[in-house]
């Protein structure tokens, strides 16, 4: 046997010195006499007296018996080994072992002053205090590491979980888009002549999106896996600390922070987890919603593009005078309609808006899919959309967009918003020109109405999904400025 093994076996696991008269208990482990002697003086509060390296318990005092073998190896050891040498290798655990004022082993830990003391230091300056021998201590310690490797545990499997959740998402969003694709291509085979430059620009954003989201999960993973990696260090640094038969080793290693309470790791977790499901939503409906939006862009842009290419001119919308407010004045042709300080004097009818500077047309649409376009006032204030004739024309409510029956998108001091039943929703979008020239398209049957800006290519701006239940009327609202219905070959 090599020289540095036979010594680690001549070593006292109590004052990790080599042995002095080395003794043995029945459990055939060996100690120093004199170390285990102070072991066995202070058996635990049930009166049991315990194996330091075993934990094998004892109903009464073990009888010692003397390892004349082991002595006679120690000794041929001792012999063979200089004196300076030996003398020199275990001087410092040994120090670290006794008492620095009484050169006394450390058989005590004070709770009060978090302190490891011998018995003289329990017998003065530590008197009264709340103090613990070194297994009840180190127990204790190991239960609450043990917890702490429970949560840990716990914690490493719910990562687990979310990291598998974020791959399948990601899976799931990478066959939604190719599904999304293959839809766009077939909307786009039927019109392709007309829609080569639009299909390129939707594909291109689709796989754009595709790119930003796989990010964005790949990145979620990382994090994921980084904080897997720190809880299973920790797992083994703990794992390693619950096997050390050494309490007092155990006992001073220091606790640096790294490992965590389990109560505040808990609450930490929890915060956590809320900020997460505050700050990121989830990814299978963020991407079905995203993509959805972007077929549901595409539908309006073939919509409005087909109504282009199909129907040879826009509905012909004219503005129904009998339902005009008295300051909303109509030109001739019926087709500029323009805000007017001087009261018109119109009779006053059921139809007739009161209170509210608006104007309806007088034809209605029940059916079928149609579109008309418009040029908006650069000042003031106007709205355009459409209503059910049963909308309110007296209350306080019965400016289109403000109630349920009616839809519309606004201009207030050049920021655009779409509205419907008093909920207004800000369009983010800056015009691509400044023509102010706008389309607004019906698919009565599919319940839908979009609006969109005249440039090149057409841009879709908003499109209101709903179930129609009535005849729609196009609708105006005016405020200091003025709007014209544009005719055929005007676009």
């Amino acid at each position: 046997m090599a020289s540095n093994d036979l010594r680690d076996e001549l070593l006292c696991s109590i004052c990790c010195s080599t042995y002095t008269d080395p003794v043995m208990l029945k459990c055939g482990h060996n100690f120093c006499q004199i170390c285990i002697d102070h072991v066995l003086d202070k058996p635990n509060r049930s009166g049991v007296y315990s194996c330091p390296e075993c934990r094998k318990r004892y109903r009464q005092r073990p009888e010692l018996m003397k390892n004349f073998p082991l002595r006679n190896i120690l000794e041929d050891f001792k012999s063979a080994q200089p004196t300076q040498t030996y003398t020199g290798i275990f001087c410092t655990d040994l120090d670290k072992r006794k008492c620095s004022v009484h050169k006394k082993i450390l058989e005590y830990y004070c709770t009060e002053d978090s302190a490891f003391i011998c018995a003289y230091c329990l017998a003065e300056q530590h008197r009264g205090h709340q103090v613990e021998t070194l297994d009840e201590a180190s127990e204790k310690k190991k239960e609450k590491l043990g917890s702490i490797l429970q949560r840990l545990t716990k914690n490493r499997w719910e990562i687990k979980k979310k990291v598998h959740n974020l791959e399948q998402s990601r899976d799931k969003a990478q066959q939604n888009t190719t599904a999304s694709v293959l839809r766009v291509n077939a909307v786009f085979a039927d019109i392709k002549r007309h829609l080569g430059k639009k299909k390129e620009r939707i594909l291109s954003e689709i796989s754009k999106q595709k790119m930003d989201e796989t990010l964005k999960v790949f990145t979620l993973i990382q994090i994921q896996e980084k904080k897997k990696d720190e809880l299973c260090r920790k797992m083994r640094r703990i794992e390693e600390l619950c096997n050390r038969t050494d309490p007092l080793s155990v006992l001073q290693e220091p606790d640096t922070g790294d490992f965590c309470d389990p109560e505040e790791e808990e609450v930490d977790d929890d915060q956590e987890t809320e900020e997460h499901d505050t700050q990121s939503p989830n990814l299978d409906d963020m991407d079905m919603a995203v993509i959805s939006d972007r077929i549901q862009k595409l539908s309006d842009i073939i919509t409005g593009m087909k109504s282009e290419i199909y129907v040879e001119d826009p509905a012909d919308i004219l503005m129904d005078v009998n339902t005009a407010n008295n300051y909303v004045h109509i030109s001739d042709n019926w087709k500029i309609i323009t805000w007017t300080k001087n009261n018109q004097n119109r009779p006053e009818t059921a139809e007739r808006f009161k209170n509210t500077p608006q104007v309806i047309s007088n034809v209605r649409f029940s059916s079928g899919r149609h579109y008309w376009d418009v040029k908006g006032g650069r000042k003031g204030e106007w709205a355009v959309g459409m209503c059910y004739p049963s909308m309110a024309r007296r209350a306080n409510n019965s400016c289109i967009g403000d109630n349920k029956k009616s839809w519309s998108l606004d201009c207030f001091d050049k920021e655009f918003s779409v509205s419907h039943n008093g909920i207004r929703r800000v369009l983010p979008e800056k015009l691509f020109t400044d023509s102010y020239k706008f389309r607004i398209c019906l698919d009565y049957e599919a319940g839908r109405l979009s609006f969109y800006e005249l440039c090149d290519p057409i841009r879709h701006l908003h499109t209101f999904t709903d179930t129609f239940t009535e005849p729609l009327h196009a609708a105006i609202y005016i405020w200091q400025s003025s709007l014209t219905l544009l005719g055929a070959g005007r676009n």
